[in-house]
């Protein structure tokens, strides 16, 4: 098996878009049964208290000193091109924060099998539903919906299980210099950055591939 991993946060609009990109070259793939992929975290607001939050048009004019009017058109950009990845965003409204949390449950998804499913589902609510991901109830509906068992999903999040991994998977990517997300290794030695082209992915696949067979 070939394995690509993957760092993101899950309030990344860049990432949602870079992980079905890195779907749709797999797909056409030859060898896409014999290639794994693992998720990472990586969080942007890690200095946030876990709970709070920020309405996410207020946090990016503030961090990218734009104005209101500015924000607005960059959503807009935003919009249209995940729709050419077959992604229904809806930017006008909805709030951001720290998504220790959200890394946790997927950290646990990984254990059962279920990662992808759960990253999946935690992206789409986000960014087409404007749902937050930053309640231990909102995360175990999710969760719930995935499959996962609801009653051991709250006992995780309640808990501190996975915080220790969680940090380590963001200070492993630093390590690797990423300096943002997404982040993509192949057979942990080919490094991807950003949300690139199908076509670029396709490249980096195959160049991993016979690298490593």
């Amino acid at each position: 098996m070939m394995r690509i991993d993957v760092w993101s946060d899950l309030v990344c609009p860049w990432c949602y878009i870079g992980k079905r990109r890195l779907e749709r070259a797999l797909a056409a793939f030859p060898h896409r049964e014999d290639v794994t992929v693992v998720h990472h975290s990586f969080q942007l607001h890690p200095d946030m208290p876990p709970g709070s939050t920020i309405p996410r048009r207020e946090m990016l004019m503030e961090k990218y000193h734009l104005s209101h009017e500015q924000v607005v058109t960059m959503d807009e950009r935003m919009e249209r091109l995940a729709a050419e990845d077959g992604l229904d965003y809806d930017l006008s409204a909805g709030s951001t924060g720290n998504t220790v949390d959200a890394h946790r449950l997927v950290h646990y998804a990984h254990t059962l099998g279920k990662q992808d499913a759960v990253v999946e589902r935690l992206f789409r609510a986000y960014f087409s539903e404007q749902r937050s991901l930053f309640s231990v109830e909102a995360l175990v509906t999710f969760a719930k919906e995935t499959g996962l068992d609801a009653d051991e999903v709250r006992r995780v999040l309640e808990g501190n299980e996975y915080r220790d991994a969680v940090r380590a998977d963001h200070q492993e990517a630093t390590t690797l210099g990423a300096r943002g997300v997404p982040f993509f290794v192949m057979a942990g030695r080919y490094a991807v950055s950003g949300a690139q082209p199908v076509e670029a992915f396709t490249e980096a696949l195959q160049k991993a591939w016979d690298a490593t067979t």
